[in-house]
């Protein structure tokens, strides 16, 4: 009896830690949104620059002094207060207009919702059971990107953490269907077959990092990857493409994999899709488009025919923490044909028990490397569902009509040179090279450049490596981002780097 009541009263005494339906968690519920959402309010009202400019040894050491926790727990509006200026503070404020360093985009307040709804319901979306109604939403919002891509009544998709897993899962799939096809070997049985190390992957000398990673990681080494240059624009050079199968026929080698990019980390360049899918077809290999930052442009009015010819990859990436405005991390990887996803596909009889699959149980576990993943797909839907696919383009135009603003804006400045005068979509590559003197070495003032207007909190721009030298580097996501921001930027630079070389700076 003594022991019954004492778990009653402990049960009663956690009530106002979770949401239930009791008065006590509802209170709590409703009482912690409204503190948190009082604080972010405070903070983003008093928020005059995208970044303090603090460096990382004190912010590490203002972070240092409240990791602590005490046996007994404090107020969450104490919490609240603690974490203000070491953490809310000293964050990077991804949606200030001068906010531009990196494919990092300032989240859409529906999704921003939408994630305290997807933390609120927690729903696991390895299997139905766990997640009975956000499945059908998943499967209902690849139906849609699938459409919007024009796949085939064939293809499927999941959704993903990003553009890391998707292009994994791409070469996984590719490796797997490859040794499948070529050997009749299955990779998931038997491992690796004797002649993996005559595989070899595509893509061009500007594709994502990951490529090499997915090889690494599928144990084909990155050596397995051959690069192929690209031409003055950074799209993959078909000529050369042709090139190095060529040699690699010669070499006694393998190419099994393709990799086309949609929207490249620096100059946002697309390969010349429909040459790319053509030699793909030719030469019997899986095409994977890398679309992780260019894949927005599904919803643009006046840039969608840029995209023309996705449809012809064997699988995509798509990222909606980019040109979607979601809060990281969402983003999806697509198949044009769902029977490859066959080279995934595990069963547990505690999870997935191919009994389900019988009965027409969906268990989105069979189609992902990953076991429990969020339901990421209600962010998306809800910011489609209230904002529109028209405002979305409208955005998404908005902010490529900037790029070219920019472009133009540099290139007539005097001290300033532009690399990209057309960009493709939305990112500008530049830098400072002053007219009246060549005594400074023009990277070291450059990436000064950047670290100054980082650390005085007055613009986060990038810096990157193009050719050996060191360049200054916009991504205009925001589409509060406007004219204005960029003039006062560009003088902002200017003002710099003449600090800069009148003493901050020395000289060759």
């Amino acid at each position: 009896m003594n022991a019954s009541v004492s778990l009653k009263d402990k049960k009663t005494a956690f009530d106002s830690l979770f949401l239930h339906q009791g008065e006590e968690g509802m209170s709590a519920f409703g009482q912690g949104l409204e503190q948190v959402g009082h604080k972010l309010k405070e903070v983003y009202a008093e928020t005059d620059r995208p970044f303090t400019g603090k460096s990382h040894s004190a912010i590490e050491k203002e972070i240092g002094k409240i990791m602590n926790f005490p046996r007994r727990g404090i107020s969450l509006e104490e919490v609240l207060d603690e974490m203000e200026g070491p953490i809310l503070r000293n964050s990077l404020h991804v949606s200030h207009p001068k906010s531009m360093a990196h494919l990092h985009c300032p989240p859409l307040l529906p999704g921003i919702i939408g994630e305290s709804i997807i933390g609120t319901l927690n729903q696991s979306m390895d299997s139905w059971d766990q997640s009975p109604a956000a499945t059908y939403v998943e499967e209902g919002m690849v139906r849609w990107l699938t459409g919007r891509v024009r796949y085939p009544e064939t293809s499927d998709g999941v959704f993903t953490s990003g553009g890391t897993q998707s292009n994994y899962m791409g070469l996984l799939l590719a490796r797997d269907y490859f040794c499948q096809t070529h050997w009749g070997h299955d990779v998931q049985k038997q491992g690796l077959p004797r002649a993996f190390t005559r595989l070899r992957i595509l893509c061009s000398e500007d594709a994502h990092f990951t490529v090499k990673k997915s090889a690494s990681q599928l144990g084909l080494g990155e050596q397995a990857v051959i690069t192929v240059k690209t031409d003055e624009h950074h799209r993959m050079s078909v000529k050369d493409l042709e090139a190095a199968l060529s040699k690699l026929g010669e070499e006694n080698l393998l190419p099994f994999a393709l990799v086309s990019t949609c929207g490249t980390t620096d100059f946002g360049s697309i390969d010349p899709l429909h040459d790319i899918a053509a030699v793909a077809e030719e030469y019997g290999l899986w095409l994977h488009v890398d679309a992780a930052f260019g894949g927005g442009l599904l919803l643009s009015h006046s840039h969608r025919w840029k995209l023309d010819g996705l449809e012809q990859a064997d699988s995509i990436t798509v990222d909606f923490h980019k040109l979607f405005y979601q809060p990281v991390s969402c983003g999806a990887f697509l198949v044009k044909n769902r029977q490859n996803f066959g080279f995934l596909s595990h069963h547990a009889d505690y999870l997935n028990p191919l009994k389900d699959e019988d009965e027409g149980i969906v268990n989105l576990v069979t189609k992902s490397t990953s076991t429990t993943r969020r339901f990421d797909a209600l962010k998306l839907f809800l910011s489609l569902k209230t904002i529109g696919t028209d405002t979305f383009g409208d955005m998404i135009d908005h902010t490529v009509e900037l790029a070219r603003y920019a472009a133009s804006y540099i290139d007539g400045a005097d001290n300033l040179s532009l690399k990209n005068n057309q960009p493709e979509i939305n990112t500008i590559i530049f830098r400072y090279e002053p007219q009246s003197t060549h005594e400074f070495d023009l990277d070291e003032l450059n990436r000064a450049i950047q670290q100054t207007l980082l650390h005085e909190g007055r613009g986060v721009i990038a810096k990157t490596t193009v050719e050996g030298m060191t360049y200054l580097k916009l991504t205009l996501l925001n589409p509060r981002t406007g004219t204005e921001e960029i003039r006062e930027l560009m003088t902002e630079i200017e003002k710099t780097a003449t600090q800069l070389m009148n003493g901050g700076l020395a000289s060759v």
